[in-house]
């Protein structure tokens, strides 16, 4: 399968690398200008784990080839897009006039009604999914991060013979298939649970300072607790997908702490993101305490972190 990158971010380089790993002919769209500041090869050092509980270490000089136009006669079956929510929309209006006969994998947050977040591109040429990976690239250029061995998909309406030849082309790749049902649900989930993470961990500098600070992580955890009202008035039914902060903190902190700290997969995502400067958690966290406000929902620790993410100081 020809599959292209939207993007050279984290999630785009990682996966990209894996599915050519499994035979696919992969390629990245970047920004012009872009490719020679990036080279003819990406720096590589990962954890992968779909093998192995602990990971695999691998450490290479990964060739890449890069794209700087996308014309709509192109022959890419796949078009793999994950950028941070807040650029979901400007990203899908740039592909739908060039969409082609592609289908168009929507691989990460969305914060917006997905219908809405994906503007002008044609909804059944549109799959959907969630990475499970994370790291970041280090000062030198080199991307740090964990591939774990699933990969989430859901639907935003019926599934479609396009949403189950790309579940097959992750499997293929060795990935286990985990689908949610109420895929919907479970991005608004997640993504007030990363707002709760990224708020205490910005607090400190960034998300990897918060590895193994047993203190910090209940903030954190209580952070998301707090935020669940947020995704209830919205219309989600919580459920048992909020366990993990709903548990006592007592015992999810230090279990947290010490899988910061300690167990390979985890560690590694948190300590690659050291970045105090990343935009999208400041983002994250900006846009969930707007709704909440929007909505009259307190969020008492989001807002009491507001001036470690705000765009501006707040006076």
């Amino acid at each position: 399968m020809k599959i292209l990158m939207f993007g050279r971010g984290v999630i785009a380089t990682v996966y990209g690398w894996a599915l050519e790993q499994a035979g696919h002919d992969v390629e990245f769209y970047v920004r012009p200008g872009r490719a020679a500041q990036y080279g003819d090869t990406t720096s590589l050092d990962l954890r992968d784990t779909r093998r192995r509980v602990w990971g695999q270490r691998v450490e290479q000089e990964w060739p890449v080839r890069f794209r700087e136009e996308l014309e709509p006669d192109h022959d890419f079956d796949l078009i793999v897009l994950s950028v941070g929510h807040h650029r979901l929309t400007e990203a899908a209006d740039f592909l739908a006039p060039r969409v082609g006969k592609a289908t168009v994998l929507v691989f990460g947050n969305i914060w917006a009604e997905p219908l809405d977040a994906i503007g002008a591109l044609p909804a059944e040429q549109v799959a959907w999914g969630f990475p499970q990976a994370g790291g970041g690239f280090d000062e030198n250029g080199v991307l740090r991060g964990a591939i774990l061995p699933s990969v989430l998909f859901g639907t935003v309406g019926p599934q479609t013979e396009r949403g189950r030849v790309v579940r097959r082309v992750f499997r293929e790749a060795g990935f286990r298939i985990k689908e949610e049902p109420d895929f919907r649900g479970w991005l608004l989930i997640h993504f007030v649970s990363d707002a709760g993470l990224f708020s205490q961990g910005l607090r400190l500098g960034a998300l990897a300072d918060l590895a193994g600070r047993r203190r910090d992580l209940r903030e954190a955890l209580l952070a998301g607790r707090e935020l669940l009202p947020l995704v209830e008035a919205r219309g989600v039914v919580v459920g048992r997908r909020a366990l993990l902060f709903r548990a006592p903190t007592w015992l999810t902190a230090p279990l947290f702490a010490w899988l910061t700290a300690h167990f390979g997969p985890v560690r590694d995502n948190f300590a690659a993101h050291s970045d105090p400067e990343a935009e999208e958690p400041r983002v994250i966290c900006r846009d969930t305490l707007a709704e909440a406000r929007r909505l009259g929902v307190p969020a008492p620790r989001l807002a009491a972190a507001e001036p470690s993410f705000a765009a501006a100081p707040v006076q």
